[in-house]
């Protein structure tokens, strides 16, 4: 059996239960982190050291011993893809499957932390937001999606002609992004990507709710 632990708000997690639903898998959602609690006890400390969400536990990794456990969202999706969706998630093509890599990537190194300003500055701590600083992360979030824009004119994802697990970080945040309260660019190759993931059930499921 298959475990994941986290709040369905993170968007970490959304991407973890997103893959997991994107590939078929039974698993139990164990709901733990910030008002819910949870990761301060021993238990989950000897799962994630960090104590952060999700992590994961994985029996099918070590039959008959002690389930694998992962933590680190991009981490968690690159072993689902790889364990269970070789050829679909997990590009079967070096080259794609770089593609799928590197916007995955990108979500941590580029877009994070501007997303996070304008999160907290909205949604999770209104009452203290920057303008300034949300303003200037506003700015600079309409030139990054560009990029992603840009890169979407010739394929219908971020990897090529199919879905992988390159779509889902950046697809859990361009979902926030459309929904700030700000103005942003005309990006229609973006726009029409997310039209597509909003094809999908898990997206849909797991994604496209409300912030908190």
């Amino acid at each position: 059996m298959l475990r994941i632990w986290g709040r369905a708000s993170s968007v970490n997690v959304q991407k973890v239960l997103w893959a997991a639903d994107e590939l078929g898998l039974a698993y139990e959602h164990v709901v733990v982190g910030g008002k819910f609690g949870g990761t301060d006890t021993a238990d989950y400390g000897r799962l994630n050291p960090n104590r952060l969400v999700p992590a994961i536990a994985d029996d099918a990794e070590s039959p008959g011993g002690a389930p694998v456990a992962i933590w680190e969202s991009h981490a968690i999706l690159r072993y689902l893809a790889a364990r269970y969706g070789n050829g679909s998630l997990w590009p079967s093509l070096p080259g794609q499957r770089s593609e799928a890599d590197r916007w995955m990537d990108w979500v941590h190194t580029v877009i994070g932390e501007p997303m996070r300003v304008l999160f907290w500055g909205y949604i999770r701590d209104p009452a203290n937001g920057d303008a300034a600083a949300m303003q200037a992360a506003a700015d600079l979030l309409g030139q990054y999606w560009a990029r992603l824009d840009a890169h979407l004119a010739d394929r219908d994802f971020v990897a090529g002609a199919d879905f992988s697990m390159g779509d889902i970080p950046v697809g859990c945040h361009v979902q926030r992004w459309l929904n700030f309260p700000i103005t942003r660019p005309n990006l229609p190759h973006l726009r029409a990507w997310h039209d597509r993931l909003a094809e999908r059930p898990a997206y849909r499921r797991h994604v496209m709710v409300r912030m908190e």
